[in-house]
């Protein structure tokens, strides 16, 4: 633990290499060198120098680098750096008599976090370790704030330690710059992230799916039970919200003709952060005419396979310490049957053919849930599924819960074995909740119907009840053809991809709370 004494030191010490560093500023400036000019020349990358670094020594060819300095070693005359780019890491050898008096000046004003642009030819040092002669070099950048000190050592296995200045999680978040600069493995994991969303595009594109973009900014928020954030447009003095799903609106395109349509943007919702939640998050939407949810659950898992196997090599997925394997179907859950396996409650064995009430506020009271009286019933239903599932660990394994509570579920198509039922899935692995997929409802009468009753919940003070948009019921009424839906939590899939604990972990820039 980190003492106020210690933290005023370091902050201290972090001001006086400030100045320090402000003060070379102000010596380049005197010395006629601009430490942040306009033009920079790259022409070389430091990795493709290092895989044909013999070949460039033989023929003592000049190559061109730009990146930043992470070290400096001084020996009198001669200064060893370590320049970095992205690609790589190389030594730079920097020798007064090969640079002269000015341009070695200028090596002796240079700090970690420096840009430099060198021109050198490749050589290998009596140690053998492969080096650039710097022959000329140009200052593109100076550094005027220190960059946290990260020591490297080799233990007794060869393995290489970092002690990493910047371990504090929330240091990371806040300025991931730095972390980017510092963690090689966060860099990977947002590499790894931004392939998987090509992955996703290249897979539903072959499906014959087309990518769309839909308001953002809407009039109307639906298509999920949620809280939205609320913002007003001044030229037409109109209250507008963000989204908080795609879905009304991709429906509307299925209505008009676009039979397969998918969207990956981003979606906002007004509740609190923790490690599988953000306010602003990423999300794929995608909708396909004459399909039903048990198609949605076949793609859902031929997706699955697909990523797993092209970000890890394999479709078993190491994730904090299990596996996960996604080489094979997932199991599937009904939501009354597992809160019958957990607990021994059959919640459809009410006298009146409804949901078992009484029953479910039982078991959610012994978890110290208590609801108002107007709370619908299936959501006291999905509260005690939720305790249960996790109190025994139903949800590890990949699985489908499938065959939710109809009246929680308002855009969805009710079993024609069960109307208390509607045909609807979340897939889960590792106690992740990766998605949401509906059957989805293109009867205009019973939509209407619902949602005026989803209204009706809102006035008893239910703000994530859906709201009545005309229009989609509108759009229904010209007739929709029989539908599947499936959004799809992009941030918790990078999650489960790349091994990270925390939905912060794969966002390069999470929601925090403001500090004081």
């Amino acid at each position: 633990m980190v003492t106020s004494d210690n933290h005023d030191g370091r902050r201290e010490e972090t001001l006086d290499q400030i100045r320090h560093r402000r003060t070379k500023l102000d010596e380049l400036r005197g010395r006629g060198v601009e430490p942040y000019p306009a033009r920079a020349r790259y022409v070389h990358e430091i990795a493709g120098v290092l895989n044909d670094f013999n070949a460039l020594e033989t023929t003592e060819a000049e190559v061109t680098l730009c990146g930043r300095v992470m070290a400096l070693r001084s020996h009198g005359k001669v200064t060893f750096a370590d320049l970095i780019d992205g690609t790589g890491k190389i030594q730079l050898f920097l020798k007064h008599d090969i640079l002269g008096d000015n341009l070695y000046g200028l090596v002796k004003l240079l700090d970690l976090g420096d840009f430099l642009q060198v021109v050198g030819k490749p050589m290998t040092t009596r140690t053998g370790q492969p080096s650039l002669r710097v022959l000329r070099l140009k200052l593109l950048s100076k550094a005027v704030r220190p960059l946290p000190v990260v020591k490297e050592e080799v233990d007794e296995e060869g393995n290489v330690v970092r002690h990493d200045a910047l371990a504090d999680v929330e240091t990371r978040y806040r300025q991931r710059y730095l972390d980017l600069l510092l963690n090689p493995e966060s860099r990977e994991r947002f590499a790894q992230r931004s392939r998987l969303l090509r992955l996703m595009r290249d897979f539903l594109d072959e499906r014959g799916f087309l990518e769309v973009e839909t308001p953002i900014l809407q009039p109307l928020y639906g298509g999920a039970a949620a809280a939205p954030f609320t913002t007003h447009h001044n030229k037409l003095d109109t209250t507008l919200y963000l989204r908080i799903a795609d879905e009304l609106y991709l429906k509307r395109l299925v209505v008009g003709g676009l039979h397969r349509v998918y969207e990956i943007g981003k979606d906002f919702r007004n509740e609190g952060l923790d490690r599988t939640h953000n306010p602003e998050f990423t999300q794929c939407e995608l909708y396909a005419a004459y399909w039903d949810y048990t198609n949605m659950m076949g793609l859902f898992e031929s997706l699955m396979g697909h990523l797993a196997f092209e970000l890890t090599g394999d479709e078993v997925v190491e994730y904090q310490g299990r596996s996960l394997d996604f080489g094979k179907p997932f199991k599937r859950l009904p939501v009354l049957e597992g809160i019958r396996a957990a607990a021994g409650v059959d919640l459809g064995l009410d006298p009146a053919g409804e949901l078992d009430r009484a029953a479910a506020l039982e078991i959610c009271a012994e978890y110290g849930w208590e609801f108002p009286e107007h709370t619908l019933t299936g959501k006291i239903v999905m509260t005690a599924f939720e305790e249960l599932a996790e109190e025994h660990g139903l949800l590890e394994e990949p699985v489908f819960v499938v065959d939710y509570p109809a009246d929680i579920s308002p855009l969805a198509k009710r079993k024609p074995e069960d109307p208390r039922l509607v045909e609807r899935f979340e897939p889960h692995a590792a106690g992740l909740e990766l998605g949401n997929a509906f059957t989805e409802q293109n009867d205009p009468d019973i939509q209407r119907a619902v949602l005026e009753a989803q209204a009706a919940q809102r006035e008893l003070g239910d703000e994530e009840a859906n709201v009545v948009d005309e229009d989609f019921l509108r759009a229904l009424e010209y007739g929709m053809p029989p539908t599947a839906g499936l959004g799809i939590g992009v941030d918790r899939l990078a999650m489960l991809l790349t091994d990270a604990a925390s939905i912060q972990d794969v966002l390069l820039f999470p929601q925090m709370r403001p500090r004081s």
